[in-house]
């Protein structure tokens, strides 16, 4: 009989075709969450005067899909770690592309806001599924950076959905961008056929033949054999994974981790709801204002691949540090003219620094939860700070209604940099969190 630690072939498999393959399928599902995030903020001045949108009311109708985001991450986040990754990211993939098909469809805002709420309970679950399911397949020395190269998927979806815009809306109207999101449709078959399950999943529903076939693709020198024994060690579960992220030292690192996201997400979707408008007010015709989105989410994608590649290098929690750090700094400067070159590398920074450090923060933070409470702890940490998606644009709308000065507009987006640079020096360590002597082990043992 051969034991066979699942564990250890993972963590010291080289990087090949196979871990290439679930990178480039999660990105290509996470591409179209980003591309969901700029679309709307590229239609909002749009609608704002085809609907007679006061900015409260576009800054609410902004927030609707964030509403469903967050349940939709609690839930299925929830959800995945016993019915398997694979098929909450199937379901949620459907759910938010029908629904983002049908809000072109949509004949008012009421419609429209019912839609986008579904539309965010897919989107919801889809994020920290994907992160969860890269992070267990992706080599130990390089999970922060195959998680950030995945994730960029999400920032080159928000330059696509930009660019389209500049395109299609002049051409076929607003509601072309939504019927654009329902693409992902077509895909689920080849998504159903090619994209793995969880290993632990797997090995839980005794489907052993699936675990020879999966090991073997992660390394291609193992040849299974009848007899081969497989064991996958995990922490000690002791009560339901929802509880586990406040047990064993975690409480703290949870908490900052709810803060560290609500205020990322607070900057991210208050500039991609309202930059354009903010811009649009400033002097710019629409067309330049969608360009500033563009280059905002083309920032981000050069900032999480940097970012990954840093925090696998050196202390991821440094690094986001330093990239909250300059995030508001490039926001409080965004108030301030200058020339266009020095707005544009402006804006490329805030991008890099904002959404791109909320894929750096999902890279650290899956790694901070053991596998069996992955999906859970981040479904709970993104849930919770999807409440700063759904405030940024209501936020947005508030500071326009208030009449204040660009400096002030900006500044006001920046804080909350500072905040989530001082939350994220309170997580502890990965090592604290992974090493205590008590967290104790179960272990997984299947015979093919």
């Amino acid at each position: 009989m051969r034991k066979v630690n699942v564990n250890q072939m993972i963590d010291e498999s080289k990087f090949n075709r196979f871990h290439a393959l679930v990178i480039f399928l999660c990105a290509y599902i996470i591409f179209f969450d980003g591309y969901d995030l700029v679309m709307f903020g590229s239609v909002l001045p749009i609608l704002m005067e085809e609907w007679s949108l006061t900015p409260a009311q576009a800054g609410a109708l902004g927030s609707y899909v964030f509403f469903g985001t967050m349940l939709g991450g609690v839930i299925f986040g929830s959800f995945a770690d016993k019915m398997g990754r694979k098929n909450i990211i199937l379901f949620c993939l459907a759910l938010f592309s029908l629904f983002t098909g049908l809000i072109g469809l949509a004949s008012g805002p009421v419609e429209f806001g019912i839609y986008r709420f579904l539309a965010g309970l897919g989107l919801g679950g889809v994020m920290p599924n994907v992160v969860a399911l890269v992070t267990e397949y992706s080599p130990k020395s390089l999970k922060s950076t195959l998680v950030s190269v995945m994730f960029s998927g999400f920032s080159v979806g928000g330059v696509a959905s930009a660019g389209l815009a500049i395109v299609l809306i002049s051409k076929f109207g607003w509601q072309s961008v939504f019927f654009v999101g329902a693409i992902p449709l077509l895909s689920i078959p080849l998504l159903y056929k090619y994209l793995p399950d969880s290993i632990e999943f797997i090995l839980a529903k005794n489907q052993d033949g699936k675990v020879s076939e999966v090991l073997s693709k992660i390394n291609p020198s193992f040849t299974p054999i009848e007899n081969d024994y497989y064991e996958m060690t995990l922490p000690e579960k002791t009560g339901s994974p929802v509880m586990g992220l406040f047990r064993n030292g975690r409480a703290l690192t949870t908490v900052m981790f709810f803060i560290t996201f609500f205020m990322v997400l607070l900057m991210i979707y208050g500039l991609n709801t309202w930059l354009p408008k903010l811009m649009a007010d400033a002097g710019y015709e629409l067309g330049s204002s969608i360009m500033f989105l563009l280059i905002l989410n083309l920032g981000s994608v050069f900032g999480a691949i940097l970012g990954g590649v840093a925090a696998d290098r050196w202390n991821g929690k440094k690094v986001l540090i330093l990239f909250f750090v300059l995030a508001a700094v490039s926001l409080i400067l965004l108030g301030f003219r200058t020339n266009t070159i020095v707005l544009y590398l402006l804006i490329a920074v805030a991008g890099a620094t904002t959404i791109g450090t909320q894929i750096i923060v999902y890279a650290y933070a899956s790694q901070i939860y053991p596998i069996h409470m992955r999906s859970t702890g981040l479904g709970w940490i993104s849930g919770v700070g999807r409440l700063g998606a759904v405030l940024g644009p209501l936020l947005g709308g508030f500071l326009l209604t208030i009449n204040l000065t660009v400096q002030q507009n900006f500044l006001a987006f920046a804080i909350p940099g500072i905040i989530a640079a001082f939350a994220i020096a309170l997580v502890k360590d990965l090592n604290t969190l992974e090493h205590k002597p008590h967290l104790g082990t179960s272990t997984i043992n299947k015979h093919p």
